[in-house]
């Protein structure tokens, strides 16, 4: 270290090192003493504030001798010595960037463990200024994710704070995902909601999915944040290019809130164009925090969607939550709905999935409803058939056409997709139903060919049921129903949702999750079904697992024609396989 005048300072700036008097004040010796303290802790030479405990010292009179003492007395060389290993390491043959990172590593665990908020907040009032070495410090993708830690243990912490609001005015607002980092002020929580939405909408519907729990954490940290970040969207989805994204982002939010025990179903209808229709926010208000429809709101919105000839927007009925207790009301089995009032139920979800409307700058320039009367009887029909208490198989089994065609409206789909799944999940199902193929799952394989969109939500309520355990069933009969599920999965697959569905049975073999005999059992169904080309994220999730022995050693035929050999084969010879 290079100390020349320049570090210390001139003669003046340091002071007499001792009064005129030879008397010490008891002030000046309160500071020698408070001096003499730090100067005997381990290290203290190494601190950036020695410089300013030298000066406070010997302005009051303090004696270089036992500075000179104190200081090299307690010099135990950690940071060299770390620097010593380090060095050691690398010229045994371990790569400096490993080296780094164990050191830091080990360094972040001691931060976290030892970390004072009293002490970390006095840093700025003994500096009276953002200390240069935090500056740096942020600089470090490593010691910003240490900040982001601490904050999430410590979120009371000024210093803490002000870090975070540093970090977001560099620029690296993208980083702080932790809940209370991001809430903490309000400057910052709008850039990173900022940043959080447009990754969210720019990823598609495969980022949707990774980056929402995170994202619908942070905006129900609280009142104001679930309250900004409702109305930032509702804007957004009103006048931007990508309303229907942004305006599904809000819903899973609200969603998220819903499920955590939160009750903001009033907050959209107020941010919209529900504020004109006081009557209809109460009574959709009502059923949406109360969880469930009743006769009484149901047919204040029928008189004003149905029989009005002015209806109300019919974006306020779109609802996620809404939409979904009506299928609970009319498709799950055993439900009881006032006859009195069920025409009211079937067409208003009738209206809600059928009318078109075209808006332009709040006025409504068309509504087309030519739909509106055919959606409702497909409803009514399904619903009557499926939903009735003595309606058998058998029943069902004769009017599957009629079903089938009213399965190709999206609404009747969903409604189906819920009706199976109440019905094939309840105990003694496969018991009590032997035909091969019962008429739920023929009527699911149907919804898989005509919606495509229904794709994820069917392939999780197979995944469901073929990792349910059957203890009713002895093991034989086990393996049959799983292996009709599974005729379901490779049904799905042919109709387009194929990386999914073999990712998952990828995964089943990497965690022999079920009996081999059925990921057998699915490989030889699939080699029957396709023929190349292929695309290279379909080899990369197939072909290991026809790699593997246990899976392929008895499906491998002697002769001419081996599906097995010849798929290995096509792949060895138009793609770069990595081992």
């Amino acid at each position: 270290m290079d100390m020349d005048q320049d570090d210390f300072g001139s003669p003046a700036e340091w002071g007499d090192q001792q009064p005129e008097d030879g008397v010490l004040g008891e002030e000046d010796a309160q500071i020698q003493q408070e001096c003499l303290q730090k100067f005997s802790t381990p290290d203290y030479i190494m601190e950036p504030s020695v410089f300013n405990t030298l000066m406070r010292y010997f302005q009051a009179g303090g004696s270089p001798e036992e500075v000179i003492c104190l200081l090299s007395d307690n010099y135990t060389a950690v940071a060299q010595t770390i620097n010593l290993l380090a060095q050691w390491l690398i010229q045994t043959g371990v790569e400096p960037v490993q080296v780094q990172e164990t050191v830091e590593n080990h360094l972040k665990n001691l931060v976290m463990q030892h970390f004072d908020p009293r002490k970390a907040d006095s840093i700025f009032t003994n500096e009276g200024a953002t200390p240069a070495w935090l500056e740096e410090m942020i600089a470090h993708p490593t010691w910003r994710d240490l900040v982001y830690r601490l904050m999430e243990a410590h979120p009371d912490c000024l210093m803490l704070k002000f870090t975070v609001k540093l970090i977001s005015d560099a620029g690296y607002q993208g980083e702080i995902t932790g809940v209370v980092a991001a809430c903490q002020q309000l400057e910052v929580f709008s850039r990173v909601l900022g940043s959080s939405l447009a990754t969210i909408l720019d990823g598609g519907e495969a980022n949707l999915a990774e980056n929402l729990p995170q994202f619908a954490k942070m905006v129900c940290y609280g009142e104001h944040t679930y309250m900004l970040a409702q109305v930032l969207m509702a804007v957004l989805a009103r006048e931007g290019q990508r309303g229907g994204a942004v305006r599904r982002v809000a819903q899973e939010v609200q969603r998220f809130a819903r499920e955590s025990g939160h009750d903001g179903s009033r907050i959209p209808l107020a941010l919209g164009r529900g504020a004109s229709y006081p009557q209809l926010c109460q009574a959709l208000g009502a059923m949406l925090s109360k969880g469930a429809l009743n006769p009484a709101d149901i047919t204040v919105l029928y008189n004003l969607f149905v029989t009005s000839r002015d209806p109300p927007p019919v974006e306020l009925i779109w609802a996620p939550a809404f939409l979904d207790l009506f299928m609970q009301s009319l498709f799950k089995p055993g439900a009881r709905i006032n006859p009195d009032h069920k025409h009211k139920y079937i067409h208003l979800l009738a209206y809600a999935a059928s009318v078109v409307e075209i808006w332009k700058k709040n006025k409504r320039l068309s509504i087309n409803q030519d739909e509106l009367k055919a959606t409702a009887k497909a409803i009514e029909t399904v619903h009557s058939w499926c939903c009735a208490e003595n309606t058998g198989a058998s029943e069902l089994l004769a009017k599957l056409g009629t079903l089938y065609r009213c399965i190709r409206f999206p609404v009747v789909a969903v409604g189906v997709l819920t009706w199976v799944d109440w019905t094939v999940s309840k105990p003694k199902f496969f018991e009590r139903h032997t035909h091969p193929t019962p008429v739920p799952l023929a009527l699911l394989d149907e919804v898989s060919t005509c919606h495509p969109l229904l794709h994820p939500h069917i392939l999780q309520l197979l995944i469901k049921l073929l990792e349910t355990e059957y203890p009713e069933l002895d093991a034989l009969k086990q393996l049959e129903v799983k292996k009709t599920l599974l005729d379901r999965m490779v049904h799905l697959l042919s109709c387009g949702h194929v990386l999914p569905v073999v990712a998952y049975i990828r995964r089943c073999l990497e965690k022999l999750d079920i009996d081999l005999s059925l990921i057998r059992y699915f490989v030889t169904e699939v080699l029957d079904m396709i023929s190349p080309p292929y695309t290279s994220d379909f080899v990369q999730l197939f072909l290991p697992i026809l790699e593997n022995d246990s899976i392929t050693s008895t499906l491998k035929r002697a002769g001419e024609h081996d599906p097995v050999m010849e798929f290995i084969a096509h792949c060895q010879s138009n793609f770069m396989l990595l081992n």
